[in-house]
């Protein structure tokens, strides 16, 4: 279950490059760019911290003709249709949810604190949002506006570790986890959850 979840984080982060890279007007490069620069860019951070060698994509041919498939299958697919404006997010929030969750196991099993997992863990899930918002000339990135972004990611990252230690089945916490990180931007995204400015809007 966790490599076939793995895989689908991945794969949505990947199309979340893409449709990021159409929103901005890029050609297909670009848009390969953004794919592999958002589906790997989290892991490969966290393993350098953790000091994992080699990269974890560096051995994996499957993993690279995953992200490299679905780039070029959703920029065919963009060709013909339109895409309702919130899919973007919609698509970012499930690889969130599902690489966060997959971050947080890495540090547990790396033996790292308590602390340090959550950190891991949410490395894992926000740096490929916010170089594909960077490279797409996007500023402030989605992790730093008011969107309940990081905080999700955290949020299903403690739940992770809390799980975990209390002994819950593997498959269960992964489950309810991910699921807690998708709920809270699902919020976000349609319910308007955010967090308070720092400055108060003036009125």
């Amino acid at each position: 279950m966790l490599h076939a979840l793995y895989l689908l984080g991945i794969a949505a982060f990947a199309a979340s490059g893409v449709l990021a890279a159409h929103r901005a007007d890029m050609d297909p490069f670009g848009g390969l760019v953004l794919a592999f620069a958002a589906a790997i860019s989290g892991g490969t951070l966290r393993d350098l911290v953790l000091d994992r060698h080699p990269l974890y994509w560096t051995h994996d041919w499957l993993l690279l003709v995953l992200i490299a498939s679905v780039a070029a299958s959703t920029m065919l697919y963009l060709r013909r249709r339109s895409l309702p404006r919130r899919t973007l997010m919609v698509v970012d929030a499930l690889g969130l949810a599902v690489v966060t969750v997959i971050g947080a196991r890495a540090a547990i099993d790396a033996h790292v604190t308590p602390v340090a997992v959550l950190i891991l863990a949410v490395v894992t899930g926000v740096a490929g949002e916010v170089i594909r918002d960077v490279l797409c000339g996007e500023f402030p990135p989605l992790l730093l506006r008011e969107e309940v972004y990081a905080t999700a990611a955290l949020a299903g990252a403690a739940a992770y570790l809390g799980l975990h230690r209390s002994g819950t089945p593997d498959t269960v916490a992964i489950a309810v986890s991910a699921a807690l990180v998708f709920a809270l931007r699902m919020a976000a995204i349609f319910g308007d959850l955010h967090l308070p400015r720092l400055r108060r809007t003036a009125g």
